[in-house]
């Protein structure tokens, strides 16, 4: 399946792992990648030096192309800015912020910009920027979540911009994928589906979870704060929930979410960490390779896209 995202990024399928925070790391990267796709390095709050290990590790892990998410909140992003530039990565993609200011510097190096967005607004604004993609990312992913659904983001956008644009959020499957190339999009970006693989770095407590779920186990925390979180229901989630009904400021709440991600990523806590995940964690009921789901995710779609109804 050939399109825009395809030849912009030099992939054989136009699929991207998501950048996630403490799973996105060289080994996961490496593995979407070899397999057709792009993988991507999460730099999430990692300090620049960190990232730079990961990605001479994935560069001995795999020879074709990847690229590094670069968290724009994070008190190391100008760090890790000028690392991807050093390290001649080729493509990156953004998230949390405006990535405005790094902009002419990665375009110089001959970086492929690509950010994530969750509004139209936000979309014109990185292709004036000088944006080669945009990720359009709906509310049903997991994580740091928008208010558009991804049905009505993604047909809004692709009508606003003229750069090749990627669907993100509620996509695990080759019915997504195919969905997401009906509104317009040329590629999809996915996460959940990935973190229950056998090559990503995570606990394996965290991936029987997302293999367990069901469609009610999705939870967002932190609404009314402004900074609504998609994870999956845990006895956090239910404290949280419950004091924020009660009024309690984020500063309040600090305590129950300081370091828990990678409290369930790492450790396995999926009671008291946040397990992050999208809607479709209760569409998937397996742990399989990277190839495995890359391929089969690109054959599906490409069987409905030539369905003759």
């Amino acid at each position: 399946m050939k399109t825009r995202v395809t030849e912009l990024l030099g992939i054989e399928y136009p699929i991207i792992q998501g950048g996630m925070a403490w799973v996105a790391e060289q080994h996961l990267a490496a593995a979407v990648s070899n397999a057709g796709g792009l993988g991507l390095i999460g730099g999430a709050n990692a300090p620049g030096e960190v990232v730079r290990d990961m990605i001479r590790k994935c560069r001995e892990l795999t020879d074709k192309p990847f690229g590094v998410n670069v968290m724009l909140m994070s008190p190391y992003a100008p760090d890790v800015a000028k690392v991807v530039v050093e390290e001649g990565v080729k493509i990156v993609t953004t998230g949390a912020g405006d990535p405005a200011k790094y902009m002419n510097e990665w375009k110089a190096a001959g970086i492929k910009v690509i950010p994530v967005v969750a509004s139209v607004a936000h979309a014109k604004l990185m292709q004036k920027a000088g944006a080669d993609a945009v990720v359009a990312e709906g509310t049903e992913s997991g994580g740091h979540i928008g208010e558009a659904t991804t049905m009505t983001l993604v047909p809004q956008v692709v009508d606003a911009v003229d750069i090749p644009v990627i669907a993100a959020g509620g996509i695990a499957d080759g019915r997504g994928m195919a969905a997401a190339m009906m509104l317009g999009a040329e590629g999809v970006q996915i996460g959940t589906r990935f973190v229950a693989s056998t090559e990503a770095q995570v606990d394996e407590a965290y991936k029987n979870r997302i293999v367990k779920a069901k469609d009610i186990d999705s939870e967002v925390t932190g609404r009314s704060h402004g900074h609504p979180v998609r994870c999956l229901r845990n006895q956090m989630t239910r404290e949280y929930v419950r004091l924020e009904a009660e009024g309690k400021t984020m500063e309040e709440l600090e305590y129950l979410t300081l370091g828990s991600l990678r409290k369930a990523v790492q450790e396995g806590d999926i009671q008291n960490g946040t397990v992050m995940a999208g809607q479709i964690a209760g569409m998937i009921h397996d742990i399989r390779s990277c190839k495995e789901i890359v391929e089969s995710i690109n054959s599906q779609c490409e069987a409905l896209l030539h369905k003759n109804w």
